[in-house]
């Protein structure tokens, strides 16, 4: 047993029984290795990663590579779900020595901390044999690696460089033309996403070509996107017996995923197939939204309104061995031993051919057509196969229960559990379902409760025993928009204030006012090697991305100039000089809703929450909606209020209709300037 016994991350556990001697990320880790002038080992990686568990097995539960790690080397395990600080500052090196990154990802640095090599999975003979090259260089030659480590450290530095705001008048319609225009380029025509493999589903990338598509009546980029969401629907990518999408696919069809199952993603996609509902009102999207909440629900909810972490890649299989996918998978046998005579139509329906077979007899369910055509030349009704589908699903759910389950990372990540309050109002938006909204209250009750310190900061994570991180820019920004998107729907403006708290927080901690752009560590706290500035989108918004959106949002909601005025040097600083639009998709958001100038819906009286569902029914991604029961002091509300009446007003800039008093003239109204 080493030192991460003490640790609650189920990934840090997961290692405690090495015979490595790990430690965790801490002051006293890091001194050990001063003290002692040893080189660093920092191996960083996540509960639900396969590739982690390999590298363990093989070469971190090996008497032989522990032995050459423990004689010379300080050795530090990182969960990159605890520490996205210490992640993103170490795979910028490594990156810089290799050209990719990954999971798991080890470094080599020298005892201040600076990297002098890395990768990502390393064999156990390689590995063994790179230390010790390693170790005699730091021996015979320490001033070459000290010298090698300056020009890296350099690099990683260089790397934050951070464009000025520009002051040029920018026509942000044309750039992002521009943007799309060379973006389609990269498109799969066949499969939706992009032509490459593997396939990360990058929901935020779907999510501003939605709304571009939809301004600017783009049918082409609307019909990728619709495209796109089809196949990942239809795909291996989408569990369709429990619901709920793995991590990303590593085919181009979306086929076989790479199995673990990542809160932050279906937060994301509840957002995204609720928004494309709205759009369309296609059933396989609200059936998508549906049971990926279901799942969220059954598997990842806690008892406190928290949503835990992921579940693993890897469960064990019949052989009593851990086995990437083995909860998910069937074989023919096993499906017509379940189904019986249906297995033919089923096979049909979920190709369980050569197109779906994955590998050794395993077939990754997956669909090809829509029911309606199925159907039809099946000679049944579509309600009749639906409810066969719904039959068949239950009994694989059902056969499932019998399989070991993979293991669950049940640390709760404050950011995380914002995306996924996001998610839920956006669901509720789209189908007014109370059930969604009222979990997503219960959620925001567990941050404010539980992911908060004495001083009322918020904490990155929450374990089971109450041990907490202190929170990054990450969890601020993202617990701004889902407070905000929850004000929106419960119109409780106590929401809406705690997210100007939070704001006006990042403003306070986080800022820095040379570069004009959010560190991602509190400017108090611990200080890593170099600075780390988030400013491309990934499978998670950019922490700078959402608060330049934030500070857009709540600068009209209160009125506040000083707010608008640094959004917009913040995007004018981003947006012109962004070349891969699918790394800055947030940041053309928040430009595209720059060019509209929204509009506003600003309901007060009684009845408002009748006077939106309609609205809400709609897609309108560039509409703010404020809205009252009661007298309020925002100032959007100012001289507006009338008792005994509910009224509503539709608004561009300081522009305002007359006050409506029937909902569908609210509609109208909308639908007509939209």
């Amino acid at each position: 047993m080493n030192e991460l016994a003490h640790e609650t991350s189920p990934y840090l556990l997961q290692h405690a029984q090495n015979p490595v001697h790990w430690k965790a990320w801490n002051p006293a880790s890091l001194e050990l290795a001063k003290s002692q002038n040893k080189l660093i080992i920092i191996s960083v990686g996540y509960a639900a990663c396969h590739w982690c568990h390999v590298m363990e097995h093989e070469t971190f539960e090996d008497e032989e590579a522990a032995v050459v790690m423990n004689e010379h080397f300080v050795c530090i395990k990182v969960d990159r779900e605890e520490r996205p600080d210490v992640d993103a500052v170490y795979m910028k090196a490594v990156q810089l020595m290799t050209r990719h990154g990954g999971w798991p990802m080890n470094v080599i640095a020298l005892p201040d901390g600076r990297p002098v090599w890395g990768g990502t999975y390393f064999r156990k003979h390689e590995w063994m044999e790179s230390l010790q090259s390693l170790q005699d260089l730091y021996e015979s030659d320490k001033e070459k690696m000290e010298d090698y480590a300056q020009k890296l450290h350099e690099g990683i530095v260089a790397s934050n460089l951070l464009p000025p705001a520009s002051t040029d008048e920018i026509a942000y319609k044309i750039i992002l033309e521009n943007l799309v225009a060379k973006w389609s380029k990269s498109f799969d025509p066949d499969f939706g996403g992009y032509a490459r493999a593997p396939k990360f589903m990058l929901p935020n990338n779907w999510e501003f070509l939605l709304a571009y598509g939809h301004k600017f009546q783009n049918a082409e980029i609307l019909d990728h996107v619709f495209l796109t969401l089809d196949k990942m629907a239809m795909g291996g990518i989408f569990d369709t017996v429990g619901g709920g999408f793995s991590r990303y696919s590593v085919d181009m069809k979306w086929h076989v995923p790479h199995f673990e199952k990542m809160l932050y993603d279906n937060a994301q996609l509840i957002s995204l197939y609720s928004k494309a509902y709205q759009l369309t009102s296609e059933p396989l999207y609200l059936e998508i939204v549906q049971k990926t909440i279901a799942f969220a629900q059954r598997e990842l909810l806690g008892e406190k309104g928290n949503f835990y972490a992921s579940l693993d890649a890897d469960s064990i299989n019949p052989q009593g061995k851990l086995e990437e996918g083995a909860f998910y998978v069937w074989t023919k046998k096993e499906l017509s031993n379940l189904l019986g005579k249906d297995f033919g139509l089923f096979s049909q329906v979920f190709n369980i051919t050569d197109f779906g077979h994955w590998e050794h007899g395993n077939y990754v369910l997956i669909r090809t057509e829509p029911y309606e055509a199925i159907a039809a030349k099946s000679n049944l009704r579509l309600p009749e196969l639906l409810l066969k589908i719904n039959q068949w699903e239950t009994t694989l759910f059902n056969a499932r229960k019998n399989r070991p389950v993979p293991r669950l990372d049940n640390k709760s990540i404050t950011s995380w559990n914002a995306l996924m309050i996001t998610g839920l109002c956006d669901a509720y938006k789209a189908t007014s379902t109370e059930s969604w909204l009222d979990l997503a209250k219960q959620t925001a009750l567990f941050i404010n409760t539980f992911c908060r310190d004495a001083n009322g900061l918020l904490s990155h994570t929450s374990s089971e025993n109450g041990n907490q991180k202190p929170g990054f820019l990450e969890d601020y920004a993202f617990c701004c928009q889902a407070f905000i998107s929850l004000y929106e729907i419960s119109f409780d403006e106590k929401w809406l204030l705690e997210a100007r708290q939070l704001l006006d927080h990042c403003l306070d901690a986080f800022f820095d006012t040379e570069h004009g752009f959010f560190k991602f560590n509190d400017t108090s706290g611990e200080n890593l090697i170099a600075d780390h500035f988030e400013m491309e989108d990934n499978v998670i918004p950019a922490s700078n991305s959402v608060l330049a959106k934030m500070l857009h949002v709540l600068g009209r909601y209160f009125d506040n100039p000083a707010y608008l005025k640094l959004s917009d040097q913040m995007i004018s600083s981003v947006v012109p000089v962004a070349d891969y639009a699918s790394a800055f998709s947030n940041w053309l958001s928040v430009a595209l809703l720059k060019e509209l100038e929204p509009l506003e819906v600003i309901v007060c009286g009684k009845n408002a929450r009748e006077f939106l569902k309609p609205v809400f029914a709609e897609y309108l991604p560039d509409v703010l909606i404020a809205a009252t029961e009661n007298p309020s002091e925002l100032p959007l509300f100012r001289n507006r209020f009338v008792s005994g009446k509910t009224v509503a007003y539709i608004c561009r800039g300081k522009t305002c209709s007359l006050p409506v008093e029937n909902p569908q003239e609210i509609l109208n109204l909308l639908l007509q300037t939209d």
